[in-house]
């Protein structure tokens, strides 16, 4: 190769090192394409909404409100009660009624922890389970996103807490 041949060759390839280098790095983006600044202020939102929808729903235990209740499942809602698991919201209501009647509600819940997943269409809320004022299990709840500000239920489980001695 000739010199001025392979000086045009040096000063292009030196050009597009120093071009590809004369910025400041791109921020890596997720999935979804957003920067990992606009993931976290979403995955926030969408925490924050998980945490209102799970106390709008308990409270529809306490204000005595099935038809509230209900609108909260998804239809395609699946939980589990002791060995039995009941699927689709219409089974869910069946088993959920009976605890309607009343005066009182016979138990109560709230959440004390969420998680989002990075998508913010996905979320679990767990949280303790009280009787009259004690504490009897734990819940947890996985929520899915169907609208823009609209969670549904489509998973539940509760479990016992175990006895501890002293």
């Amino acid at each position: 190769m000739n010199t001025p041949a392979r000086l045009i060759l040096t000063l292009g390839l030196g050009a597009s090192l120093i071009s590809g280098c004369a910025g400041a790095p791109k921020a890596r983006t997720h999935a979804t394409g957003l920067s990992p600044e606009s993931v976290k202020a979403a995955n926030a939102t969408a925490t924050q909404q998980v945490l209102a929808t799970e106390r709008a729903f308990a409270r529809t235990m306490t204000a005595r409100d099935f038809s509230a209740f209900v609108k909260f499942l998804s239809p395609e809602a699946v939980f589990f009660s002791g060995n039995s698991v009941r699927h689709g919201s219409a089974e869910v209501a069946e088993l959920w009624e009976p605890y309607f009647n009343g005066p009182d509600a016979p138990f109560t819940w709230a959440p004390d922890h969420v998680e989002v997943l990075a998508s913010g269409t996905l979320a679990l809320s767990t949280g303790p389970v009280y009787q009259q004022g004690r504490l009897v299990g734990r819940f947890s709840s996985i929520w899915r996103l169907d609208a823009p500000n609209t969670w549904h239920i489509v998973f539940d489980k509760g479990e016992a807490v175990c006895k501890t001695t002293s």
